[in-house]
């Protein structure tokens, strides 16, 4: 917390004294609201900013819309963004904030961003201190009432804005910049890294009247084989109730994973369910589309609505890899009931589908697939610390 003396609680060394606390209004100009343009055609020269279009966390802005240079230089023109201008949401979703880069000039913004154009005072700064709890509690407590949340131009005004002298202001700037590239660096390694596995699968399994693959491993040749899902894998059905078991249910699963968002060991649960151990897969037969699957390393008791698969005479991490496969969606998403729809057991066990004969290359395809998501995983918990980290600075290194 800051100190009663108006400095933050971390530093960087050599700076001393208060911060001098200051209203926007006296340190920047706050442009009026810009309009919604009225062309749609999404046709023009000019960028065009809204809420939707800068990233909640990085500020990041995603253009998704331009319009003619006609608006932008006529009814428009009182909102043509310039270089460093900060853009702050005022209306629905409140305080989502941003600074204009050239790479997106010439752009223009509407009425739900309020236009701040510094006087004074680090823009980058004032930027990451307008993201952090003083002005959340500030949102908090002055929204006026209406249709939706809104923030007035005058109360924007009147939010008051710690600084420190221009060089601690740059110091500390420079740091938020490094944390947010290295954020982003990580976000993008697991998107593309996503993006890998979505393709792997589709080009490791043969395509719908093929019976090879697009990529294949080397050393391996010949055509796959069609087998009944029934018979590369068995349902386990017997109930435990086992107290020194951890339980796996579905909100601990992260959807289209695999992967335990929690220690589940630490779960005071008891319920019973379907015993599983290091040979099995798991499959969430409800709402098959919402992708809830795990490769246990690990003996415990599936709760709920479960298929606890064992496989036979194929390799499971091949079978896991199998479920994630558009080929089975497909058939699993025929599912029954409408509210509740559950996979349909007699239809999947039915179904035919390819696996190769040879049990090297199912292994092959199933460990690569499950490295590239341990390769995400790792990404993701870099990601988390990062933000973690990102969002104690902004409570300790700010007043």
């Amino acid at each position: 917390m800051p100190s009663e003396n108006n400095t933050p609680a971390i530093r960087f060394a050599g700076f001393t004294g208060e911060w001098e606390r200051r209203k926007i209004k006296e340190i920047a100009h706050l442009i009026t609201k810009g309009t919604t343009p009225l062309n749609k055609s999404n046709n023009g020269e000019v960028n065009f900013v809204k809420i939707e279009n800068i990233d909640k966390e990085s500020g990041e802005i995603y253009i998704t819309q331009k319009i003619s240079k006609e608006e932008h230089e006529g009814y428009l023109r009182r909102s043509q963004l310039r270089k460093n201008d900060i853009l702050f949401s005022i209306a629905g979703t409140l305080g989502r904030v941003t600074y204009v880069k050239p790479a997106i000039l010439p752009a223009n913004t509407n009425q739900a961003l309020a236009i701040i154009r510094t006087k004074e005072g680090n823009t980058h700064f004032i930027t990451t201190f307008l993201k952090g709890k003083a002005v959340e509690e500030f949102i908090r407590k002055n929204p006026t009432t209406g249709a939706q949340p809104n923030l007035s131009l005058e109360q924007v005004s009147n939010i008051h804005v710690s600084l420190p002298c221009e060089a601690e202001q740059s110091s500390i700037s420079a740091y938020f910049q490094e944390l947010d590239t290295l954020i982003t660096l990580h976000r993008r390694k697991c998107e593309l890294l996503e993006t890998l596995k979505k393709s792997m699968l589709e080009k490791l399994f043969p395509k719908e009247g093929e019976l090879v693959p697009e990529l294949r491993f080397a050393g391996f040749t010949g055509e796959w084989e069609w087998r009944n899902f029934g018979n590369i894998a068995s349902r386990m059905c017997e109930l435990s109730t086992e107290r020194s078991l951890p339980r796996v249910e579905y909100e601990d699963i992260i959807s289209e994973r695999g992967v335990l968002n929690k220690d589940i060991k630490l779960k005071n649960c008891h319920k019973a369910g379907i015993r599983f151990d290091h040979q099995n897969v798991l499959y969430g037969k409800l709402r098959p589309y919402l992708h809830n699957w795990l490769l246990p390393e690990f003996t415990g008791i599936a709760v709920g609505d479960f298929w606890v698969l064992l496989p036979q005479g194929i390799d499971r991490s091949f079978l896991f890899a199998l479920i994630q496969s558009s080929r089975f969606d497909n058939v699993a998403n025929q599912s029954t009931g409408t509210k509740m729809p559950r996979a349909d057991w007699k239809l999947v066990s039915k179904s035919k589908f390819l696996v190769p004969i040879a049990s090297g290359e199912q292994h092959q395809i199933g460990r690569f697939i499950y490295l590239i998501e341990e390769c995400i995983t790792l990404h993701r918990r870099k990601l988390k610390h990062l933000q973690n980290i990102k969002k104690a600075c902004l409570e300790k290194m700010f007043v």
